[in-house]
């Protein structure tokens, strides 16, 4: 019998070079694949994530806008011959140890508005006024007014101050009440007052038949640059309108412009939030509201006919400069609508340029009106939104014609 024997060469036989060359080729080939896979679906994940969050942001930037210029002009007055659209609007309130007059301004306001009207802080009484160019990033600035008073777009007459104080004698205070601010305005005098009603005896306040109406708090200014609060009263023609209550935070003066880091901010121009010292009181009166905001343009929707529509579309600039327009009551009141563009920015830079070498607003609208953003070639490795809204001015709209 013969048996068969294997030799330990034969018992040891493994794997090849070529062999574990292949092998360690093919696993590579696979690393690779699986490496360029993920990080493909990495870079789309981060392009898609970006481009929702600028979605979101230009959604709720628009939003805010509408919500506040919707309410623009609310609480001002029910007629158009009472002195308040087009007069200066003057107010001081305690800025760190000391009363400060707030408006007029006695200097810029805080970027990125310090080029409002050439920093000249001065300002009249108009639910909607666009300072064409004015952010200081080149953007529009809108300016905004309005109220939410109880007794609101119910004017009131004056019929004489009070000798000796500065309390004002109306024909009644019902829906009055302590810390309501009050405009104080008289045809065809300049000045229009910011008071704060400050009642100290509750008891007599309220019981009927009161005609005193307390003036003084926070809030108080005895005159403005040309006109006090004496005179106004004297005057036999003055008016009182509610804005607001200072303890409700409800009164919208308000500056909105597109800032540093491409953040849209608002400034509260009562500074209703500003306490502490004058830098101090300007940060908490400045917020931001959205990012990844590039540029915000504004046109004025008109009617110039008085039939509640929109008939033409323009520009801030000519006679609705906010400089000329703020001033001139019968401009004012043609100004029914706003269209808003915005131009929104992801914050992620691709490899690769993804967008055009320009950007069109208003691009429906004659060639006057269009307003094209210019990109550099950085600035296309980023991509870009434009978000247009037209919103109805609906207390310009309520307004009677004459």
């Amino acid at each position: 019998m013969k048996y068969m024997t294997h030799s330990g060469a034969a018992r040891a036989r493994g794997m090849t070079l070529i062999e574990l060359l292949v092998a360690v080729t093919i696993g590579l080939i696979v690393t690779l694949a699986v490496t360029s896979v993920v990080s493909i679906g990495e870079a789309h994940k981060r392009t898609t994530t970006s481009t929702n969050d600028m979605g979101q942001s230009g959604a709720f930037g628009a939003y805010v806008l509408d919500r506040v210029l919707r309410s623009a002009g609310s609480s001002f007055t029910q007629a158009w011959n009472l002195g308040a659209f087009g007069c200066k609007l003057s107010a001081a309130r305690p800025v760190g140890a000391a009363a400060t007059t707030i408006l007029p301004r006695g200097a810029a306001f805080p970027a990125p508005f310090a080029g409002v009207l050439g920093g000249s802080g001065e300002l009249y009484l108009a639910p909607l006024l666009i300072a064409q160019g004015q952010s200081s990033s080149g953007s529009d600035v809108l300016v905004v007014m309005g109220g939410n008073a109880a007794a609101g777009d119910v004017p009131r007459p004056v019929r004489s101050g009070i000798p000796g104080t500065n309390n004002l004698r109306l024909d009644n205070t019902v829906g009055l009440g302590h810390n309501d601010i009050v405009l104080v305005t008289q045809e065809g005098t300049t000045d229009c007052l910011i008071e704060q009603v400050n009642v100290t005896d509750a008891t007599a306040f309220n019981t009927a038949g009161n005609e005193t109406l307390p003036i003084g708090g926070t809030y108080f200014t005895s005159s403005g640059p040309t006109t006090s609060l004496a005179t106004l009263a004297a005057s036999g023609s003055a008016y009182v309108t509610t804005l607001g209550n200072a303890g409700a935070n409800n009164i919208q003066f308000q500056l909105i412009g597109v800032g540093d880091n491409r953040t849209l901010f608002s400034y509260d121009l009562m500074r209703m939030a500003g306490t502490g010292a004058d830098a101090g009181g300007d940060a908490q009166a400045l917020q931001a509201l959205a990012d990844g905001v590039v540029e915000l343009h504004a046109l004025y929707g008109l009617d110039t006919n008085n039939d509640g529509k929109v008939d033409s579309w323009t520009a801030p600039t000519g006679s609705y400069a906010i400089a000329t327009a703020m001033t001139t009551p019968d401009t004012i009141r043609k100004i029914v609508a706003v269209r808003v563009g915005l131009v929104m920015r992801s914050a992620l830079s691709e490899k690769d340029v993804v967008s055009p070498t320009s950007l069109s607003m208003f691009g429906d609208l004659g060639t006057a009106l269009r307003r094209t953003v210019n990109l550099s070639e950085p600035e296309q490795h980023f991509r870009y939104r434009v978000i247009e809204t037209t919103i109805p001015l609906r207390n310009m709209l309520l307004l009677p014609t004459s």
